[in-house]
């Protein structure tokens, strides 16, 4: 029986995994260049969005494997996997369902520094986080959450 953690060797090589076994993991927008959001990989959920093509990663809050959209129907489907020249973390390009951000926002970098100093939003809230986790607060402890 195969390792269903099991990596392509040249990948394997390639990606060097943290002291907790995690990899950074960039999601982009795949026809946009649109930076939706960052999370955590092990080889476990690396090698489920290899051969499943949809995106899953590492919840460190739940120490368990998170398959984003799962609860809240936002998915993404990898259509290229990227390694950076030091092989310390991923670039996913992705086509993103819906909003990538448990805020409910398209990307999970909604907010810029402006000249003040202090922070302002730049995108607004697309989806009522509770529409798609199912209650109150959900915007801050998601289904989808890392």
């Amino acid at each position: 029986m195969s390792d269903p953690a099991a990596l392509p060797p040249a990948l394997e090589r390639a990606i060097t995994f943290d002291a907790a076994g995690l990899v950074p993991a960039i999601a982009q927008q795949h026809d946009s260049g649109e930076t939706l959001m960052l999370a955590w990989m092990n080889r476990e959920a690396l090698a489920e969005t290899l051969a499943t093509g949809r995106v899953c990663y590492w919840s460190r809050s739940r120490q368990a494997l998170w398959r984003k959209g799962e609860r809240s129907g936002q998915v993404q489907r990898l259509v290229e996997l990227r390694v950076d020249c030091d092989g310390d973390t991923l670039l996913l390009r992705v086509e993103q369902t819906g909003v990538a951000c448990h805020t409910g926002r398209r990307s999970c970098f909604y907010r810029a520094l402006g000249e003040d100093g202090g922070l302002e939003e730049i995108l607004p809230v697309e989806v009522d986080p509770a529409a798609l986790y199912g209650g109150p607060g959900a915007d801050e402890t998601g289904g989808d959450a890392p």
